[in-house]
């Protein structure tokens, strides 16, 4: 069966969601609405619907003309095996002592590698993207700097392939969470498929706002792999529940957004560790003052 998708982009995060909730009343509905901030830092954002069958432009073209957008480009996608697709274009991905990989490429684990293993059909935060890779190996390089986490958090953790590599190199508490409750089922199933159950607490929360987060902290290690915008609103709680010595590691930022992001973390008592970048994102360590006790 054939996928259609109905795309527009416009300024305003508040015009966005309101142009996508009117979309899901449209007949025939959609099987899903996406809100979207594009990762350019241009501040745009983006509008998806996607259908089993045609949509009614003519309805998507009044919607556009009411909210003052641009008009939907709407796309058929052909019939695939998804799964498959993602298989054979989702390589494993080596980083540091790290081997990311999905249970296709089981048998190509090296002995000497320490296995993160991503379902297939959870694409989302497998390696491939320079945000995660960017973020596994700063994790490594604290490793070869004799850095030992005792309580870590994945926020915004997606598949937590970055919770499980703490998991898995240490012995202590790692807790992740995500706002989209889609995402925490994921990390779940992840934890499960690396034999982490027990190791690893995975919440849906916005940022630190879940009791066993609160409960849980002071972190001194913190994974941040979002956006610039959601790292900025974070930081304030980011530094109130970073140990001093310890760590953060953010990402999904914008080479270009690399030196406000730091500013603006260095500003609440952090100092830059290290910084890294992998084509269009940079990855940032910084380290909170004082010493770890």
């Amino acid at each position: 069966m054939p996928t259609f998708t109905a795309l527009t982009t416009m300024d305003g995060q508040e015009t966005a969601e309101a142009l996508a909730a009117a979309v899901e009343n449209v007949d025939p509905e959609p099987t899903g609405v996406g809100v979207f901030e594009v990762e350019d830092g241009s501040g745009l954002w983006e509008v998806g619907a996607y259908f089993t069958e045609s949509p009614d432009e003519i309805a998507l073209a009044i919607l556009a003309k009411m909210y003052d957008v641009k008009p939907f480009v709407v796309s058929e996608i052909p019939d695939q095996d998804w799964v498959a697709k993602v298989q054979r274009e989702l390589p494993p991905v080596p980083a540091g002592r790290f081997f990311v990989f999905g249970s296709h490429d089981a048998d190509k684990v090296p002995d000497d590698k320490i296995p993160l293993r991503i379902e297939a059909a959870m694409a989302f935060g497998t390696g491939h993207h320079g945000t995660t890779l960017g973020c596994l190996k700063a994790v490594d390089r604290l490793i070869e700097d004799g850095f030992e986490a005792k309580r870590t958090v994945d926020v915004g953790c997606g598949t937590a392939v970055l919770a499980m590599a703490a998991a898995k190199v240490w012995p202590a508490p790692v807790y992740a969470s995500d706002i989209d409750p889609v995402a925490v089922d994921v990390a779940r199933a992840n934890v499960t498929a690396n034999a982490l159950e027990g190791r690893i607490v995975c919440e849906v929360a916005a940022g630190f706002d879940a009791p066993v987060l609160r409960d849980a902290a002071p972190f001194d290690l913190v994974f941040a792999n979002i956006l610039k915008g959601p790292l900025m609103a974070l930081a304030r709680d980011m530094a109130a529940v970073t140990k001093e010595g310890g760590f953060a590691i953010l990402s999904g930022i914008l080479n270009e957004q690399a030196d406000e992001v730091e500013a603006h973390y260095t500003a609440l008592g952090y100092q830059s560790y290290h910084r890294e970048s992998i084509v269009d994102w940079t990855t940032l360590t910084l380290r909170k003052k004082g010493s770890l006790t």
